[in-house]
């Protein structure tokens, strides 16, 4: 039976500013880069013989990947990167202070954009500082102008059914080093969560969720590997 483990993430520096980020490439910080050592550390402690490293396009992904990878002593293993394991975008709440956000449009209404299943954000206006049409890493992509967690599971799911899914049937064991919410929306796929109960499941930054998958691709089992810094687990689907 293959594993799966979904890695959030270290602590970038818009986390510790509390800021709005979703595709703005900002990097780690020496917290979040420790972090992702500790994360390779309890990765090689689990003794799953990992076969494949995937990330995102965005350089706090791709860093944790890596330095987590060289601290599992997995520096090796083949990589592959997709824009659609980005983070959701967040639209014209990107950059902005979260408490400051909440304060001006309520607590209420920014749970709303920023758990909710369906709920996108206001979109962001083409051209500003954080329009990301023009990047180059993604030529040829239509770049979102705002996203919920339903339209984020819509692009993540093809690339899991055509790329991560095949892997894990042909029983590698992988690493996906991504976001809080395209791991969400990986982690609602997999366990059936309810668009009701998605807005509770929040993955931290920089503890590897290790899923012990069946050949159907069902968890069988599932763990943080860092017990003191865990979250609420998603439950097994029946």
């Amino acid at each position: 039976m293959p594993f799966l483990t979904l890695l959030r993430h270290g602590q970038s520096q818009w986390n510790l500013e509390n800021r709005f980020t979703g595709w703005v490439d900002v990097d780690l910080t020496a917290q979040g880069e420790a972090q992702a050592r500790r994360s390779g550390e309890l990765l090689a402690a689990s003794g799953i013989p990992f076969d494949k490293l995937f990330t995102s396009l965005q350089t706090r992904a791709i860093r944790t990947g890596s330095l987590a990878t060289e601290a599992a002593k997995l520096a090796w293993l083949p990589v592959e990167r997709d824009w659609r394991l980005n983070e959701r975008h967040y639209g014209a709440l990107t950059g902005l202070d979260k408490a400051e956000t909440a304060a001006k449009h309520g607590e209420q209404q920014v749970t709303l954009w920023r758990r909710s299943y369906d709920v996108p954000p206001p979109p962001l206006e083409a051209g500003g500082a954080f329009d990301l049409s023009k990047d180059r890493r993604y030529a040829g992509v239509e770049v979102p102008q705002t996203e919920s967690l339903k339209l984020t599971l819509d692009r993540v799911l093809p690339y899991w059914n055509e790329k991560i899914a095949a892997d894990l049937k042909a029983g590698k064991n992988l690493i996906i080093a991504a976001h809080g919410n395209s791991l969400r929306a990986i982690v609602k796929h997999l366990f059936n969560v309810p668009d009701s109960e998605i807005v509770h499941v929040e993955i931290p930054t920089g503890n590897p969720l290790m899923i012990e998958l069946d050949g159907n691709l069902k968890p069988v089992s599932v763990r943080y590997l860092d017990e003191a810094r865990a979250e609420k687990l998603p439950a097994l689907p029946a």
